[in-house]
């Protein structure tokens, strides 16, 4: 167990994020997202922004990689190439300034975002544009290097082209993979030690090939409407928590 602590969390709060990546694994797989922004709020609470967002990034690198695999028949192919092309140049764009974003209001900023995404008035794109594709990558890819949490966007966006479950879920994958392979990248690139985390991180990520299998085994089975109120809840009292956090940090 000592394997899997550091100098921010003990062997108890590893074992809880295991335990929970595979829990938010299985509601991305069974409700086509929301897993990694519920995970997000969690690293955030106790974990300095600094780290949570490389960290998260790679944990989720293996939960989506873990759905596409089990969907990848399902991807709107086309989607996933103008997300990629857009992706790149949002990644190196973020490369050069990086370095410069101030992180002690990050807890702050990511609770704004969290419940906007979750009560705010989504964005609506027409949905047959590949310019708007392009920038839908371009933006998603960019956010997510900072905030950590692209996923309601890119879902957002795919939502307006009526996918069925497995499709949505595929296409959504084939993204947030490729956005989160970015981001280790990006961050690799800047200098951050990833190998002091890769105990945590294997253990998240054997746990969310769980959770992923038993979420898409469901997929077709459970209802959803009262769970997703239910989670919308616990994540804005979630988001409120984490809101509190970074003001207090911004004030002492």
């Amino acid at each position: 167990m000592d394997l899997l602590a550091t100098e921010f969390i003990t062997p108890c709060i590893a074992l809880l994020l295991i335990v929970l990546a595979g829990f938010t694994s299985f509601v991305s797989a069974a409700f086509g997202a929301g897993g990694g922004l519920m995970l997000l709020v969690v690293m955030a609470s106790i974990m300095p922004m600094t780290v949570v967002v490389p960290v998260h990034g790679l944990v989720q690198l293996g939960s989506n990689a873990n759905r596409l695999v089990l969907s990848i028949k399902h991807i709107d192919k086309s989607m996933f190439i103008y997300f990629t092309l857009g992706g790149l140049v949002g990644a190196g764009i973020s490369s050069t300034v990086v370095n410069d974003i101030q992180l002690d209001g990050m807890k702050l900023a990511v609770a704004v975002f969290v419940v906007y995404l979750l009560w705010g008035k989504t964005p609506k794109f027409k949905n047959d544009s590949k310019l708007g594709r392009l920038v839908a990558g371009l933006i998603t890819a960019f956010i997510s290097m900072f905030v950590g949490a692209s996923g309601p966007l890119v879902a957002s966006y795919l939502h307006i082209n009526n996918y069925d479950k497995l499709k949505f879920t595929a296409t959504f994958s084939s993204i947030m993979t490729l956005q989160h392979v970015l981001k280790a990248f990006v961050y690799t690139v800047i200098g951050f030690n990833f190998w002091q985390w890769l105990p945590l991180v294997i253990g998240m990520i054997a746990s969310g090939a769980l959770g992923t299998w038993l979420g898409i085994y469901l997929l077709k089975r459970m209802p959803t409407a009262r769970f997703k109120a239910i989670f919308k809840v616990i994540l804005t009292l979630m988001a409120c928590q984490l809101a509190w956090q970074g003001i207090s940090e911004i004030l002492l």
